[in-house]
């Protein structure tokens, strides 16, 4: 189902890459299309067009919305792997921004297509209420108190003992939050009502737990070297699996409360987790 559904909206990817035409600067254009087009699975925009076809809404209309929280995303990656951060001289690949271009270009570039973002919401067909509903998600969720401050809490925790409940809180936010604006962002865009926006909204925090525990299982050695805490680290590899099979259903428990709308396009991103 996911799979049609992405070859339905194939286009989606020509448009995004498209996005970056309005930037005067060809070399910072370039950093940002560079590292855009490698863009992976593009879990995060899916989600967004995804809620919106579940719930009825026009999916074409929500490429820029969808676009943005890729923006989003893709900024994070660039300055992870800064050396300041991760330090990291490949990502899915291909060089990272910093190796491929610079330091300065690749910080400017993550900057250029975080604050582009928002530039999108505004240019969308939406409600102005609905845009500001929008740009407050992306901002609760991508700010100090969502991703960003993920992050932070994650450097000041590699080398520490940590606690489940302090990887939890983590990821929550590091990871969590940004999946959780997915599915808010797709809600917003219809004008979902209150029940399943919070049903959707236990279904992507799940889902993002499960999506971390999945990461951490696959990066066993990368994340040991970093010493930083996992769900591996804590429970072991099985404690790990086993967390993962929880989240997992918890997040199909979301959706199967949703009456009224078939929700099994929402159900198939969790075959990502295999």
């Amino acid at each position: 189902m996911l799979s049609t559904f992405i070859e339905e909206n194939r286009d989606f990817e020509s448009y995004i890459q498209e996005t970056t035409q309005i930037i005067e600067h060809s070399r910072l254009a370039k950093a940002m299309h560079y590292s855009l087009s490698n863009g992976g699975k593009r879990v995060r925009p899916l989600l967004t067009l995804a809620t919106v076809y579940v719930l009825g809404g026009d999916v074409k209309n929500a490429y820029p919305i969808a676009s943005a929280i890729e923006y989003i995303h893709t900024y994070s990656l660039i300055h992870d792997d800064l050396p300041a951060m991760d330090n990291d001289d490949y990502r899915r690949g291909q060089l990272t921004s910093h190796k491929q271009f610079d330091e300065p270009t690749a910080i400017l570039a993550g900057d250029a297509l975080l604050t582009h973002a928002f530039g999108l919401i505004v240019g969308s067909v939406y409600t102005s209420d609905q845009k500001v509903k929008m740009i407050d998600q992306l901002v609760r969720c991508s700010g100090g108190n969502g991703m960003i401050g993920g992050q932070m809490n994650d450097i000041m925790a590699q080398g520490q003992s940590s606690t489940l409940e302090a990887v939890q809180h983590i990821h929550a936010l590091k990871t969590g939050a940004l999946l959780q604006s997915c599915v808010r962002i797709g809600a917003i865009a219809v004008n979902a009502d209150e029940y399943i926006y919070e049903q959707l909204d236990k279904f992507a925090y799940h889902f993002g737990l499960a999506f971390q525990i999945h990461n951490d299982i696959k990066d066993i050695t990368q994340d040991e070297a970093l010493e930083k805490s996992t769900y591996v680290a804590i429970l072991g590899k099985q404690g790990a699996i086993d967390a993962l099979e929880k989240e997992k259903q918890c997040a199909l428990d979301a959706l199967e409360a949703i009456k009224g709308y078939d929700t099994q396009l929402l159900a198939s991103f969790l075959t990502y987790l295999r």
